[in-house]
């Protein structure tokens, strides 16, 4: 039986234990190419800097690779950290793609740093634009990737260009009520990070519905729910896979930002009271299970989220089993590549 929502990918280029960053840009070519065939909505790519344990710190180079390297999936970012940059730049970026690859271009922003604040503090070198002018920012893109007038008056002359008959379908990211009241404000499609915040997404998402302000672009409100998933053959085995990904967020809590970690390094490690605690909390963000019971599970988050869409993320370190984890929930969903 066939998904009733559409089901899309979020990468974020996880770097191996053992592996290079140039075989995380490989992996997820391939895997773009994969799920495409395997029937895929989206694939958006994300955005973190300061670590190595992912390489995309540029969605926006890596989405003309992976556009150019499929045919039909949208490609987009999940998402560019509107924060850091200028509305004009993230604007003409955005349309060039679009003029790319005309109607499979996704623009997500977010609000987050992806970053530590020193990091976040230099890639604002030389601005003098805080945090607090996010909402402005918002409101000044939409303008130039729309060819209004921006609601910065002294920009007012100012066109993004090149000139495109489309627009990229622009989503806002976030994890917390902050982020629904700007998606609403504007009129905008949201994106739900449940696998940051598994609590009170359902709330967040009702409260964006019911504000929502119908824009020119988007008459009614959207949303999508992102989940990390691992799905294989047998439970057992899902969560031993998911052994890397305990041990790798155990170690980001510490501050250490390495690669991800492999089952041998997880399984060998010997874990306080308080990280097992830990693990416990980092699995109620997850689905883990067979393909008969990750849709369920999937199912019952996207109806108790009233979500429109569902967006996965699966990260082990075994690029097989990711692969093999991506393809097996498709099969589950019935999607038609």
């Amino acid at each position: 039986m066939m998904a009733p929502f559409k089901i899309g990918v979020l990468d974020q280029s996880p770097v191996r234990s053992g592996g290079t960053e140039q075989d995380a840009v490989a992996e997820t070519i391939q895997l773009a190419q994969a799920c495409e065939e395997w029937g895929y909505h989206r694939y958006w790519l994300a955005e973190h800097h300061g670590t190595d344990g992912f390489a995309g710190s540029a969605p926006e180079i890596m989405i003309p690779r992976v556009a150019d390297a499929t045919s039909r999936i949208r490609v987009g970012s999940g998402g560019v950290m509107l924060s850091h940059y200028s509305p004009l730049k993230v604007a003409e970026t955005f349309r060039l793609l679009e003029v790319m690859f005309p109607g499979r271009i996704d623009l997500g922003i977010g609000r987050a740093p992806g970053s530590d604040q020193l990091t976040a503090a230099a890639l604002a070198y030389g601005s003098q634009i805080g945090i607090e002018y996010f909402p402005t920012k918002i409101a000044d893109m939409i303008a130039f990737l729309t060819d209004q007038i921006p609601p910065t008056e002294v920009f007012a002359r100012v066109r993004a260009t090149p000139r495109s008959s489309t627009a990229p379908d622009v989503w806002l990211l976030g994890s917390s009520g902050g982020s629904a009241t700007y998606a609403a404000q504007f009129g905008l499609p949201l994106s739900f990070a449940h696998f940051i915040a598994p609590g009170g997404g359902a709330d967040v998402i009702r409260a964006y519905r019911a504000a929502f302000k119908p824009s020119e672009l988007y008459p009614e409100p959207r949303v999508n729910l992102c989940v990390f998933v691992i799905c294989a053959e047998r439970k057992e085995e899902a969560l031993r896979l998911a052994k890397s990904r305990d041990l790798w967020r155990i170690r980001l809590e510490q501050g250490e930002l390495g690669p991800y970690p492999s089952i041998e390094e997880a399984e060998a490690y010997e874990y306080s009271e308080a990280e097992q605690a830990g693990i416990e909390r980092t699995r109620g963000r997850t689905v883990i299970g067979t393909p008969d019971q990750v849709r369920p599970a999937l199912e019952t988050l996207i109806e108790t989220h009233g979500a429109d869409e569902l967006i996965v993320l699966t990260i082990t370190h075994n690029f097989a089993a990711r692969l093999r984890s991506y393809e097996l929930i498709a099969e589950a969903f019935g999607l038609d590549g």
